[in-house]
């Protein structure tokens, strides 16, 4: 299939593209990452609790909530242990309310997503554990309180 341009007068044609006259694209520089993983954590050391990362990290994660429950993961008592490195290697273990939640593909990727968006962590890794099982035991005072469990 061929279409006829019409020519205009006083209008120039359109050049027409070369695959020779194409520019070959630049090597891409990452430097939008260059500020986000150069800042450093203030204060206590990074991988302490009550230090900026680890403080970072938790923020992030009452920031994601159950889908089902309207109380976000970490107050839900499904975050078992959050390690943080001065170099910003984050390690986030957790569990599910059950094996069969419907959220148990999706919720780890999340979390992965979430935490390594912290200004200063430069990998994020998350450990889905069922041992020990949760329960609602595990849910903090404020959790209990918003679902009427007090």
């Amino acid at each position: 299939m061929s279409y006829e341009v019409e020519e205009v007068e006083g209008v120039a044609p359109a050049p027409r593209a070369r695959v020779e006259d194409a520019a070959q694209p630049a090597e891409r520089k990452r430097d939008y990452l260059d500020g986000f993983l150069a800042q450093q954590p203030q204060g206590v050391a990074a991988g302490e609790p009550g230090g900026a990362l680890y403080d970072g990290v938790i923020d992030a994660l009452k920031d994601i909530y159950d889908p089902e429950i309207p109380v976000n993961i970490y107050d839900l008592g499904l975050i078992y242990g959050v390690d943080v490195t001065d170099e910003g290697h984050a390690t986030v273990t957790m569990t599910l309310t059950t094996p069969h939640c419907p959220v148990a593909e999706s919720m780890p990727a999340e979390v992965e997503l979430r935490v390594g968006s912290v200004p200063g962590i430069a990998l994020a890794d998350v450990n889905l554990v069922w041992d020990p099982p949760w329960d609602p035991q595990k849910m903090s005072d404020d959790a209990k309180l918003e679902l009427g469990m007090l």
